[in-house]
Order: C-alpha cells, then sequence, then structure tokens
C-alpha cells in the first residue's frame, strides 16, 4: 500500500431490514399528509359527536303506555307513574284492555309499550322485543309495595306472607332482548370504517407505486432494496397507520360510551369488535396487496379509474353485506375472504354463532392474504419496470421476472 494511501475502507453494509425503511417512509409521509391528518381529526370529531348527541337524545323525556287488563292493576300503575316523576320527566299513561290477550295484541301492535298482567302466581310485565329498563323497574317496585300493602291490610302473620305474590317476571314477545338498532348501528361502524380504510390507504398504495413507476424512482430504489421487500415495506406501512387509524376511533369511542354511561348497554359489543380487529387485519392486508398491483400495472392515473372497478365492487359489496344482508347470504359472506371482514362480525353481533365459525373464517382470510401477497410479489416484480403503457394481470404474468 502507498504511504499516501490511506486504509482501506470496508464496503458500507446492507440494510439488515430494506423493508422497513420503506415501511418508516410510507409512515412519514402519511403522517405529513395534511388531507390525511385533517381527515383523521373529522373522523374522531364525528365519532365523539355521535355518542353525544345519541347521549342527549338518550335523555329526553320518554313517554311509556301501559295496557293493563286487571281492576288491581291501577293502584300499581299509580304507583310507578308517580316513581317516574320522581325519577325525572317521564310519564306513564295507562291503557285498559278488555282482556288479557287484548293487553297482549296491544303490546304487539306497538299501541302499548308492556303490558301488566295478573295471575295466579303473581304479575307478568309483557313486552314485544324488550321492555324499558326504567319502566320495568318501577312497575317492580310498584308491584313491590302494592302487594306487601294488601297483604298487610289483609292481617298476615309473617313476613313471607306479607310479601307471596310480589315476584315479577318479563316475558318477551319475541323471546329475545331487542339488540336490532345497536346492531345496526355496529354494523354500520364496521362497515364503514373498513371500507374507509381500503379506500384512503388502498388507493394511497396504488398512486405511490404508480408516481414512482411514472418518475422512475423506482429504479433507483430497486438497486438499494430488493423489489419484493419494496413492495412488503408499502403493504406494511399502510396497514401500521390504518390499524393505528382504527386504534384511535376505537379509543375515542370507548372513552364517550364510558362517559355518558353506555358501556353496560354496549359491553357485549366487545367480543365482536376484537373479532373485526382480527378480521380488519386479514382482509385489508389482502386488498393492499391487490392495490399496489393495481398501481404497477397502471401507466397514467387515467389506468387506475378503469382497473379499480373489481376491487371496489368488492369493498361496497363489503359495506352493503354489512348493513342489509341476513340469513343464508350473511353466512356465505362470512366466509369470503375481504368481505368477512365485515360479514362475520356483523354475524357474531347477533350471537348464537359457533365457536369454530370465526376460527375458520380467519384462517380462511389469512391463507387468502398470504395467497395474494405472494402472487402480487409476481407481478409487481414483472410490471413496475413496464413504462409507457398500462398492463393486464395475465400480460404482466407472462412478463419475464
Amino acid at each position: 500500500m502507498s504511504p499516501r494511501q490511506g486504509p482501506a475502507t470496508a464496503p458500507r453494509p446492507p440494510a439488515a431490514r430494506p423493508w422497513w425503511i420503506v415501511t418508516t417512509r410510507e409512515i412519514s409521509v402519511k403522517l405529513r399528509d395534511r388531507a390525511f391528518l385533517l381527515s383523521t381529526v373529522v373522523t374522531v370529531l364525528l365519532v365523539a359527536g355521535s355518542i353525544a348527541a345519541s347521549a342527549l337524545l338518550g335523555g329526553r323525556p320518554a313517554e311509556h303506555v301501559l295496557a293493563t287488563a286487571a281492576p288491581d292493576a291501577a293502584p300499581v300503575a299509580a304507583r310507578a307513574a308517580q316513581a317516574l316523576a320522581a325519577d325525572g320527566d317521564d310519564t306513564l299513561t295507562v291503557h285498559a284492555a278488555p282482556s288479557p290477550d287484548a293487553a297482549r295484541r296491544a303490546v304487539a301492535r306497538e299501541t302499548a309499550d308492556a303490558a301488566l298482567l295478573r295471575g295466579l302466581d303473581g304479575w307478568t310485565v309483557v313486552g314485544k322485543d324488550g321492555v324499558d329498563p326504567g319502566l320495568a323497574r318501577v312497575l317492580e317496585q310498584a308491584v313491590a309495595e302494592e302487594t306487601l300493602a294488601a297483604n298487610a291490610r289483609a292481617a298476615g302473620t309473617t313476613a313471607e306472607e306479607l310479601t307471596a305474590g310480589a315476584e315479577v317476571r318479563t316475558e318477551l314477545l319475541s323471546g329475545e332482548a331487542d339488540r336490532g338498532p345497536v346492531r345496526l348501528a355496529m354494523g354500520f361502524v364496521f362497515a364503514f370504517l373498513f371500507y374507509l380504510a381500503a379506500i384512503l390507504f388502498g388507493t394511497a398504495i396504488a398512486h405511490s407505486v404508480l408516481e414512482e413507476k411514472q418518475n422512475r424512482v423506482v429504479e433507483i430504489l430497486a438497486t438499494a432494496v430488493p423489489v419484493r421487500q419494496l413492495l412488503h415495506g408499502k403493504v406494511l406501512g399502510n396497514s401500521l397507520l390504518a390499524f393505528g387509524q382504527l386504534a384511535l376511533y376505537a379509543a375515542v369511542g370507548l372513552v364517550g360510551v364510558n362517559v355518558t354511561g353506555a358501556a353496560a348497554d354496549v359491553g357485549w359489543v366487545l367480543a365482536a369488535s376484537g373479532w373485526f380487529v382480527a378480521f380488519f387485519v386479514a382482509g385489508f392486508a389482502a386488498q393492499a396487496c391487490v392495490w399496489a398491483v393495481l398501481g404497477s400495472l397502471a401507466s397514467r392515473p387515467e389506468d387506475l379509474q378503469t382497473s379499480t372497478g373489481p376491487i371496489m365492487t368488492v369493498l361496497v359489496g363489503a359495506l352493503l353485506l354489512g348493513l342489509y344482508a341476513e340469513g343464508a347470504w350473511l353466512t356465505a359472506a362470512s366466509f369470503v375472504p375481504v368481505v368477512s371482514s365485515v360479514a362475520m362480525p356483523v354475524r357474531l353481533l347477533g350471537g348464537e354463532v359457533a365457536w369454530w365459525q370465526p376460527v375458520l373464517s380467519l384462517a380462511v382470510a389469512l391463507a387468502a392474504a398470504w395467497t395474494l401477497l405472494r402472487l402480487g410479489e409476481r407481478i409487481y416484480r414483472r410490471a413496475v419496470f413496464q413504462g409507457g403503457r398500462s398492463l393486464t394481470w395475465r400480460e404482466a404474468a407472462r412478463l419475464e421476472p
């Protein structure tokens, strides 16, 4: 070595995790995007506002109609009306029916909110899909007080005799509590969040890939980062952003329902929400790969508008299934990858789903995501360097890697 030469410098080792460099770049670019930040803030405000509005509307005075079919129900109803007035501004109107069957028909036709019937073994509160908790509470209290007073007037000898016949049971004509409104609302939330994340981050992936292809930046990046890891980094970066945004919305929702005191009423949705997170991960990863491939196949932004039709159809289908599908259609959709990200959690909201069904559906969704990732990787590596014209999936698959 010549004395004028310095010590030989060893070549710089390549990055140990080039996919992570791409991931962090995708995240940092998105977090500096004002449109993304603004949309996130607006959505957070909408979530918080909807919870606050629901709490305010739920706090309005209620006007209850009670059907009765026995003369001795009048003093019970009077006590219940007094209790409602003492607790707040709720009112109770009593409708005297000619018979117990007529009272039940009034509840079934929704001309009465509930019916109070007297039997040989006590009283029964009849509801259609459910009985308002406040109304049920005051009726139970009124029955107990009136029965105790009547037995005392009849000169009972023991406490058991004084309280005999004071038991109250609730009977629902439909056989189960009404979770329909909450289930519909949560189904819309699941479908909307998945659709919003898929559109927002999916199109971002496609346009990012297309921009790098048009500017030939991808050719420079490929000299330092393997093309496969470039794709993995883009998918992972946008997936983490989507999951973080979902976690933010969930945190705002949980805080909101706890502040408004509605946590006890919607606690049963937590299990379905946990499954939604798992299906969201699988479904988003699967469609994110497709968006990246669509970006590599296009040659200009106009091409994306025509090539995104099929995936948009799937996303809209998932949104509609989450809102309107029932029965066999919903069951079948809950095993279709991507669509199952909404359909299976909606089924779980209704209960009575065997434990193995969400497990099997999630396994199918993860397998589909892995398959699409491998297939998308092959198409992406072939198409991303082909500038000047748009390609189809079949044409890109025939190209040399």
